[in-house]
């Protein structure tokens, strides 16, 4: 697949079909993460891989956007390490790309993911925290839900011209 075909084609899928993904798609998927640019290429990214329906129920009852989880076969909890990002704050903007190319990835080999946020939610961080028993200097990012998908979505055109300034606002 072409990068800008991802890139125009993906959309958050939520239903997946029982198919399980493997151990070689994740890690494809986590390769892809690591090939992402970070600030001063400090890459302060920390990768949980989980597939336990117990973890899935824990995360859903702190998360109120994160009920595809149900329906996952696979999940991984991106985090930042504050020992190894920049500078303060540039961790989450490094996984946000690192986010991103997982998702990107997951498109292009047939997978259906969806982002669930963590940062900058408190109370998401605190629970998300506690649930992967995360050491002090690590941070929950983000959730991507994984799974062959069972739902076709449509690409809307989000092009706006009106969005574009030249040179000054």
């Amino acid at each position: 697949m072409e990068a800008l075909e991802a890139i125009f084609n993906r959309r958050s899928i939520r239903q997946y079909t029982s198919e399980q993904v493997t151990d070689d798609k994740i890690e494809l998927l986590l390769k892809a993460a690591m090939y992402a640019p970070s600030a001063v290429n400090k890459q302060p990214w920390e990768f949980i891989v989980f597939r336990s329906p117990e973890t899935m129920r824990q995360i859903i009852e702190v998360h109120p956007y994160a009920s595809m989880l149900l329906k996952a076969n696979a999940a991984i909890l991106v985090c930042w390490d504050d020992n190894r990002q920049h500078d303060v704050g540039y961790g989450p903007v490094d996984c946000a790309a690192a986010t991103q190319n997982i998702l990107l990835a997951a498109h292009s080999i047939g997978l259906g993911a969806v982002w669930a946020g963590i940062y900058p939610r408190q109370q998401r961080m605190e629970a998300i925290h506690r649930i992967f028993n995360l050491a002090d200097h690590i941070h929950g990012f983000s959730i991507i839900a994984l799974g062959f998908p069972a739902e076709q979505r449509t690409t809307p055109d989000r092009f706006d011209k009106h969005k574009i300034h030249l040179e000054k606002w």
